[in-house]
């Protein structure tokens, strides 16, 4: 027999993901987080499992396969164990009306729970244990009180779904399920909804509202899989990441720094993520890294290192990180701008394309420079006499590795600006030193303890936190760096197989 020709693939793994916000959880990763739970509850009929944001029903799925081989002594008779399963220990709230018919399928062989080819004969209702409940959301000020969507692109007509997801919109989520204990809370919650700002592009996270909600209702594990941009950053999140790197029951976090490893074909900057919170047990995270399939590194330590307001993704950048702390130097985020360093927007068009009396300022701006004069410059008047090292606030992507982290650093002659494409890094009187900041804004070593904050495009002063201001008298390169911090050559190779050359 060929095996390729006689392949039967799972049809969870064929599905094309609504988007990157609701994306749709391979089978294989499912058990990998089911594995992280322990083995005796498979054998436990007493145990309960949620999935609060079904979609495809994959997790409940793999539970009950689980289970029906776990509980096959206790209750021997098959029809027997697959009704106790379905009807006393697997729940779903599904976010849409297509999910939840799809989740009954993959989970009940049926569409409706009570129909001829389903699987379990004791439901009297078509949605059995999966539920779900169109809702509307709660406008105040244009936008959601429970999730933040924005009104004008979620209050619709009838006939379109509202995505008001019924797990988050409610004060009490314990009375969705008549205010029933779960063991185990798990699944794959929608990342982001728009939120009406920025013309319509603005995204507000919302996983972070599922994970609180599911720690209301104190089960023993939860594990969900979210986007990595709580490491560091990511709007609205500052009070769910300083909960989270506080919580000594974040037990386990495997780290996907490519999401494309965690969810074939997707791609989503910063990666992806999932965890082990347990309610019963506390102490330092085993952190994992996985690439191409293979935990590449594992760690046991806090989630917040001292000294760090963020958490630090890679374990190998724990040692190199505390040589560069333990010299105590002062930060190059100190001397780097704010955004809008001289008060003019990105978008900024009232320039003109020649040199004049009237406008004698250089303008750097994304495409084409630019001259300004004096009356448009807003703020900022005391860089302008300045030679600037300006670097863009929008860095590179982080998609693939090795990463790039940061544009190319761009030198200004003096008596110049620049839109809020860019940031200041610092300014001199003199070209060499601006040469030499340069420099090391080119080297793998400073960009890489950029990397450590910067997860996501956005490059703001605040992903420069850990980069060590040097004596820019002297010319930076990563073999001066290394040897000045001791970094071994292992920490080296490690360096380099993360950062490529600018």
């Amino acid at each position: 027999m060929n095996p390729i020709i006689n392949y039967n693939p799972d049809v969870l793994t064929c599905l094309a993901n609504l988007s990157n916000d609701e994306v749709f959880t391979p089978p294989a990763v499912v058990n990998q987080m089911l594995d992280q739970l322990p083995d005796e509850l498979w054998s436990d009929k007493n145990a309960t499992f949620l999935d609060p944001v079904s979609k495809t029903g994959v997790f409940l799925r793999e539970i009950a396969v689980r289970l029906n081989i776990g509980l096959e002594k206790q209750i021997p008779d098959k029809q027997e164990r697959i009704n106790h399963i379905y009807t006393k220990q697997l729940f779903g709230l599904a976010l849409t009306e297509l999910t939840s018919l799809l989740s009954r399928r993959s989970v009940y062989c049926s569409k409706s729970a009570n129909g001829k080819y389903s699987i379990c004969d004791k439901f009297e209702d078509e949605q059995g244990n999966i539920l779900y409940k169109k809702l509307e959301h709660t406008w105040i000020n244009g936008r959601c009180t429970y999730c933040g969507a924005g009104e004008s692109e979620y209050d619709r007509e009838d006939a379109l779904e509202t995505y008001a997801y019924q797990f988050i919109h409610t004060a009490s989520p314990e009375t969705l399920f008549n205010n029933m204990k779960f063991d185990v809370i798990i699944g794959n919650p929608p990342y982001q909804l728009n939120d009406g700002g920025g013309a319509g592009t603005s995204a507000v996270p919302i996983y972070n509202k599922f994970v609180d909600q599911a720690k209301k209702l104190r089960p023993r594990y939860l594990s969900m899989v979210i986007p990595a941009r709580w490491y560091s950053g990511g709007k609205g999140l500052d009070a769910f990441r300083d909960t989270m790197l506080k919580d000594r029951s974040v037990r386990k976090i495997v780290d996907f720094p490519e999401a494309s490893d965690c969810f074939p074909g997707v791609q989503i900057k910063g990666g992806v993520c999932y965890f082990l919170w347990d309610r019963e047990s506390s102490g330092d995270c085993i952190v994992q890294t996985s690439r191409k399939g293979i935990i590449t590194s594992e760690m046991a330590r806090p989630l917040l290192e001292n000294g760090a307001a963020t958490f630090i993704r890679y374990n190998e950048a724990i040692s190199i990180l505390k040589k560069v702390s333990a010299k105590k130097e002062s930060s190059i985020h100190d001397q780097i701008s704010s955004r809008r360093p001289f008060g003019l927007d990105s978008n900024f068009s009232a320039y003109k394309k020649t040199l004049s009396e009237d406008f004698p300022i250089k303008l750097h701006r994304f495409g084409e420079d630019g001259y300004v004069s004096e009356k448009q410059i807003e703020k900022g008047n005391e860089y302008i006499e300045k030679i600037k090292v300006l670097i863009s606030k929008a860095g590179s992507g982080s998609d693939s590795f090795p990463h790039q982290i940061l544009g190319e650093p761009l030198v200004t002659e003096k008596k110049s600006a620049c839109t809020e494409t860019y940031i200041i890094l610092g300014t001199f009187a003199s070209k060499d030193e601006a040469d030499n900041l340069a420099s090391y804004v080119r080297t793998r070593f400073f960009r890489f303890l950029v990397s450590l904050i910067k997860n996501t495009q956005n490059a703001a002063k605040g992903v420069y936190r850990f980069v060590p201001l040097q004596d820019f008298t002297e010319v930076w390169t990563d073999e001066k760096l290394y040897e000045k911090y001791k970094i071994t050559k292992k920490e080296q190779a490690f360096i380099e197989s993360i950062i490529r050359p600018l």
